[in-house]
This record gives C-alpha cells, sequence and structure tokens, in this order.
C-alpha cells in the first residue's frame, strides 16, 4: 500500500512490449505528430502573415490551430520518448503538469469550436447583422472567454484530482496521465467528488454540443435555399466534416470519463484516448482549414513568397 505523499512517478501503459513495435509506435506518432505540426503552424503562419485573412472567422482558426498544437504536444511527445527509451516513467510533477494542460486546451478548444459554429451561424442565417454581433473586440471577448474558461477547468479538475489520497499503486492504464484512470488509484470515496465534478463538466460539454448541433442544422436549412447547386456542394462539404469531427471529440471524451468499469480494458482505454487526442488536432487542420479556398491560396503565395527570396 502506498499514498500520495510518497508517489514520486507514475508508470503510463505503453501500447505494446515487444521492441520492434515500440519503435513502430515511435515512428506512427512522429509522422501524425509532424503532420500536426505542419499543418497547424502553416495555418497560424498564413493567417498571422496575409492581412486579407484578419477577419472573425480566421481569427477563431487561428486559436483553433494553436490550441491543437498545444494539445498534440502535450501527451505524444512524451508516449513516443517513452517507446523509444523502453520506458513507462511520469514523474508526479509531470502527470499534474500534462494532465492540467492538456484539460486546458481541449477544454478551451471544445467551447471555440462552440463560437466557431456560432460564427458560422451568424454569416450565414443573419448576414447583415454580422458586423454588430461578430466586431473584432466580440471576438476577442469570445475567443478570451473560451481560453479562460479551458484555465479555470483544468485548475479546477488537476488540483481536485491531485488532492486525493492515492493508495492503490502508480500504474495508469493509459499512456498519458487521464483523471480516469487516477481515480482508479484513489483509496477513499473523496472520488465521488471529483466524479461529481466530471459529470458537471460532461453535462456542460453535452449542451454546447447541442448548441453545435442546433447552428449547424440552421445553417444546413438556409443552404438548402440556396439556388446554386455548387453553393450548396460547398456548403455541405464544409458543415458535416465539422459535425463529423466535433460528434467524435464528444462522443469519445464523454465515454472515456463517463464509461462503466465493467466495459473498461486497456485496449478499448487506448484507442479512445487516440481518437479524442491525437486525431482530432491531426485533422482539424484538414477539416476546418485546407479545404478553405483562401487558406489555400494564401499558403500558396506565402510559400511561393519564401521560395522567390531564397
Amino acid at each position: 500500500m502506498s499514498n500520495s505523499s510518497s508517489i514520486t512517478q507514475f508508470l503510463l501503459l505503453p501500447f505494446t512490449d515487444t521492441r520492434e513495435l515500440q519503435l513502430l509506435h515511435f515512428w506512427l506518432f512522429l509522422g501524425i505528430y509532424l503532420a500536426a505540426l505542419l499543418g497547424n503552424g502553416l495555418i497560424i503562419t498564413t493567417i498571422a502573415w496575409d492581412q486579407h485573412l484578419h477577419t472573425p472567422m480566421y481569427f477563431f482558426l487561428l486559436n483553433l490551430a494553436l490550441l491543437d498544437l498545444g494539445s498534440i504536444s502535450t501527451t505524444v511527445p512524451k508516449s513516443m520518448a517513452n517507446s523509444l527509451w523502453d520506458s513507462r516513467a511520469i514523474s508526479y510533477l509531470g502527470c499534474a503538469t500534462q494532465l492540467f494542460l492538456f484539460l486546458f486546451l481541449i477544454t478551451a478548444e471544445f467551447y471555440l469550436l462552440t463560437v466557431m459554429s456560432y460564427d458560422r451561424y451568424v454569416a450565414i442565417c443573419k448576414p447583415l447583422h454580422y458586423g454588430t454581433l461578430l466586431g473584432s473586440r466580440a471576438c476577442v471577448h469570445m475567443a478570451a472567454a473560451a481560453w479562460a474558461t479551458g484555465f479555470l477547468n483544468a485548475l479546477l479538475h488537476t488540483a481536485n484530482t491531485f488532492s486525493l489520497p492515492l493508495c492503490k499503486g502508480n500504474v495508469l492504464g493509459q499512456f498519458f496521465c487521464e483523471i480516469p484512470q487516477i481515480l482508479k488509484l484513489s483509496c477513499s470515496h473523496s472520488f465521488l467528488r471529483e466524479l461529481g465534478l466530471l459529470v458537471v463538466s460532461a453535462c456542460l460539454a453535452f449542451m454546447c454540443f447541442v448548441f453545435i448541433v442546433v447552428s449547424y442544422v440552421q445553417i444546413l436549412r438556409a443552404v438548402l435555399r440556396i439556388p446554386s447547386e455548387q453553393g450548396r456542394h460547398k456548403a455541405f462539404s464544409t458543415c458535416l466534416p465539422h459535425l463529423a469531427v466535433v460528434s467524435l471529440f464528444v462522443s469519445t471524451v464523454m465515454f472515456a470519463c463517463l464509461k462503466p468499469p465493467s466495459i473498461s480494458s486497456p485496449s478499448l482505454d487506448l484507442v479512445v484516448s487516440v481518437l479524442y487526442s491525437v486525431v482530432p488536432p491531426t485533422v482539424n487542420p484538414l477539416i476546418y482549414s485546407m479545404r478553405n479556398k483562401e487558406i489555400k491560396d494564401s499558403v500558396w503565395q506565402l510559400m511561393n513568397g519564401c521560395f522567390l527570396k531564397q
């Protein structure tokens, strides 16, 4: 038996114990991580560089890319290093820091996605009011509110989770520090307090998800009234992938936090965690930005400008 004061490190769950498969995991995650860095880095650089993209929609996309870059950098590099060096350890402080940063960034990202759905709703359904409802000051306030909400949520959950007495060892059934896995190590009924907070957070997330779905339903209804078939196809091809990514993100996070212990297994936990922690930051640049003609044109101009200078 041990308690939290005597724990100096946690042991993370490896994807495999076979050395060859560990190296395969390292190279696979390295490829995914570089793709996320390239995609989100291009978006950040392009929007900051091109004055024509200094509009509310691209301002929110810039914030989304920053959050994606931060969230995947919080979990994947540590997992890659552990596979490369055949290690499982993460320090107590490192685990707390990783948990805080990851919660901060994914919570802020989800609230930002909610704001972005509102932005698209106003742009398509109430275009005459767009300048009034989404002026530069309003956009900054909404983005700041998303970041601040993420910070407060992460601070509350991290402080509460790491204040629990831990007496069931230090082995986490996950490749990064995750609240449900830490709660399994708790040896008192105090974990019910954190479980209650998770349920409240899940309910708020579900309400935001309903808002996002309703916004996109209104957008699609407006799109159906567009006389141009090309215009309808463009709007559908934009909205439906957005909804798919948000649905994947919300469903996997809620499943990870609220699933009953009876259906929990190491392999299932790993798959679910990859789906909400690794996949969205990698595919968001493709779905939210690289399908956009203005972004693609600006990226080409930026790259051509860099090559011409050389």
